[in-house]
């Protein structure tokens, strides 16, 4: 009887609270148990909020359109495309951050986010940046296997991981933020070969994800990065007379992105025997449709943010000081880096048949 109480009982009392939550009840008898996030600030809802750097979103204006506006800690005005794929999936509303230390065993269960914004595949990235890096967040997710492992138990966690959806979102801050900003990787590494040196750790953390037993993995491709408004006013000729994406950076992108879909389909094919889903997630398809074409959008304005002048500001430098644009939905970007709430909204639409593919079954 004791051995019951002690041991027991705490799970019974988890189990019952647990079916409390409708969400949650939902996502552990779907074919998604859990969405759980990696990457940079595409994907960060707040984890960087209490780190020692510049490079956070917990003030305003960020989260203008967030529920009762507040500034969660995503860099834009309102959700996340991981946000739309929650609620989706009919696993929750919002992905929290890993980090935020009110969560609830109930909320980590059905998942969370590790991202952290300015973080990249490359481990000199996030060190510019004093960010988590790729590899620690790996290190938070081993910790988060054992932090709800007492609720689901040993023989339910490796069913639960099995069935979760991991995103991978990164890449654009190895180039933007460290290759084109910083000199370091420049002076030993080829573009070309750049790419390669990504792509390897790319590789590697999925081995890791798959080692701690994922299956269904979705890795995000590089956004058209020519078409950032900071790019464009740091790399432009025309910066306030005739702003355009500068395909020098967009076709580094595209490459890029070849090269990934080629090694994830290697991956694939090795492992489609073991029940593996290792998926590409095109964003530049549908980030670049809108800015070719930002009246199907519904968009105003596609070469500046909504924040300030739209040409560099983000982070600390888009604050309350900052003269807002009045509709941020007639706006492409929300800072000079991120979209807007609308633009991740449409990003999630375009690639919701993937997601579907990914998790069916």
């Amino acid at each position: 009887m004791e051995f019951f109480y002690k041991h027991s009982l705490p799970r019974l009392l988890f189990i019952l609270q647990l079916l409390c939550f409708t969400s949650i009840g939902q996502a552990l008898n779907s074919n998604v148990t859990a969405l759980l996030v990696f990457g940079d600030s595409t994907v960060d809802p707040g984890n960087n909020n209490n780190l020692t750097t510049i490079f956070k979103a917990n003030f305003r204006p960020y989260g203008r359109e967030f529920a009762n506006q507040i500034p969660t800690g995503r860099f834009s005005d309102g959700q996340l495309t991981t946000d739309f794929v929650a609620s989706y999936l009919g696993i929750k509303k919002y992905v929290p951050p890993y980090l935020d230390p009110t969560l609830s065993v109930q909320e980590l269960v059905t998942g969370v986010s590790f991202a952290s914004g300015a973080s990249g595949y490359d481990p000199l990235t996030p060190t510019l940046s004093n960010v988590i890096p790729i590899s620690k967040q790996l290190d938070y997710f081993r910790e988060y296997k054992k932090k709800i492992e007492p609720a689901i138990g040993n023989q339910g966690i490796e069913n639960h991981i099995n069935k979760a959806l991991f995103v991978i979102s990164a890449g654009t801050n190895d180039f933007v933020v460290n290759y084109y900003t910083v000199p370091i990787r420049r002076q030993s590494y080829s573009v070309s070969s750049y790419q390669q040196f990504l792509l390897q750790h790319v590789k590697e953390f999925i081995q890791g994800l798959w080692d701690e037993g994922a299956r269904k993995i979705a890795v995000v491709g590089l956004p058209p990065m020519g078409c950032l408004p900071i790019v464009d006013t740091f790399s432009s000729n025309n910066t306030f007379t005739k702003r355009s994406c500068i395909e020098r950076y967009s076709s580094v992108a595209r490459d890029y992105n070849q090269m990934l879909q080629t090694e994830l389909n290697e991956m694939q094919q090795n492992s489609a025997n073991l029940g593996a889903k290792i998926n590409y997630i095109d964003i530049y398809g549908p980030l670049f449709d809108m800015v070719q074409y930002p009246e199907k959008y519904g968009y105003e304005e596609v070469n500046v943010g909504c924040c300030g002048t739209g040409y560099v500001e983000t982070s600390i430098l888009c604050n309350r000081a900052s003269i807002v644009c009045t509709d941020a939905s007639k706006y492409m970007f929300w800072d000079a880096i991120h979209p807007t709430e609308m633009a991740y909204n449409a990003v999630f639409k375009a690639i919701r048949s993937t997601i579907d593919l990914i998790t069916s079954g």
